[in-house]
C-alpha cells in the first residue's frame, strides 16, 4: 500500500513538473529533440511508376531537433539531418540501385539535410516551414506545407511532447538525379515528427 501510493506520488510529482515546465517556458522558445528512437518520426515519399502506379518508400534513420517560439513563431526553426544509405521501398533489387550512382550516390553522399530559413504562420494550426534542403551536396530552397497536430505532457507523466506533419514536393533534377524513368520527374514528401522537450 504505502509503495503504491509512493509510486503514485512520484508520478504526480513529475507530470506537476512537466506540466509547469510548459507554462514557465510559454515566453521562451522550446526546444525539441525528434523523437526518432522511438520510431514516433518518418519522412516517406512517393515517386510515380511510369504513370500507371506509385513507388513508396521510406528513411528509417535520420535525427533533428526544432525550436518553438508560440508568443512568435517566425523565430521557431528546425534541423534535420537524413541517412540516405537507409531508404527503404521494400524491395531490395530496387533499393540497392536507388543508392547507387543513378540515383543518390550514397557512397559519396550519404547524408540529406534540411535547415529552415523562415517560418510563416498560415492559420491556427497550419504553417509554411521554408528552408535548405541539401541532396547529393546541392542545396535548394524548398517550402514544407506544415500542420502542427497537438501537443502537452504524456499521459505517463515522462515528458512534453507536440506533433507536426509536413508535405512538399520536390523535383528530381534539381538534386542531381537524372535518371530516365517516365513519369519519375517529382518526388512527394511526407514527414511526420514527434518531438521531446529538453
Amino acid at each position: 500500500m504505502i509503495t503504491t501510493t509512493v509510486a503514485r506520488l512520484v508520478r504526480f510529482t513529475v507530470a506537476s513538473l512537466l506540466l509547469a515546465s510548459v507554462s514557465l517556458s510559454n515566453a521562451a522558445t522550446e526546444h525539441y529533440l525528434i523523437d526518432t528512437r522511438n520510431a514516433h518520426a518518418f519522412i516517406q515519399f512517393k515517386v510515380s511508376h511510369l504513370g500507371f502506379s506509385w513507388i513508396l518508400g521510406t528513411f528509417n534513420e535520420f535525427e533533428g531537433e526544432f525550436k518553438l517560439d508560440k508568443d512568435k513563431p517566425e523565430n521557431s526553426s528546425v534541423e534535420v539531418s537524413i541517412d540516405v544509405v537507409s531508404l527503404d521501398t521494400n524491395h531490395e533489387k530496387r533499393d540497392k540501385h536507388l543508392r547507387s550512382r543513378d540515383f543518390f550516390e550514397v557512397e559519396k553522399f550519404p547524408k540529406a539535410t534540411f535547415v529552415s530559413t523562415a517560418v510563416e504562420t498560415t492559420g491556427e494550426k497550419t504553417g509554411k516551414i521554408t528552408g535548405d534542403l541539401t541532396i547529393k551536396g546541392i542545396t535548394k530552397p524548398v517550402t514544407l506545407d506544415t500542420t502542427y497536430i497537438g501537443g502537452g505532457a504524456d499521459p505517463f507523466g515522462m515528458s512534453v511532447r507536440r506533433g507536426f506533419e509536413a508535405t512538399t514536393r520536390i523535383r528530381l533534377k534539381d538534386f542531381g538525379i537524372t535518371y530516365k524513368l517516365p513519369g519519375a520527374e517529382y518526388a512527394d514528401l511526407f514527414i511526420t515528427v514527434e518531438g521531446i522537450l529538453q
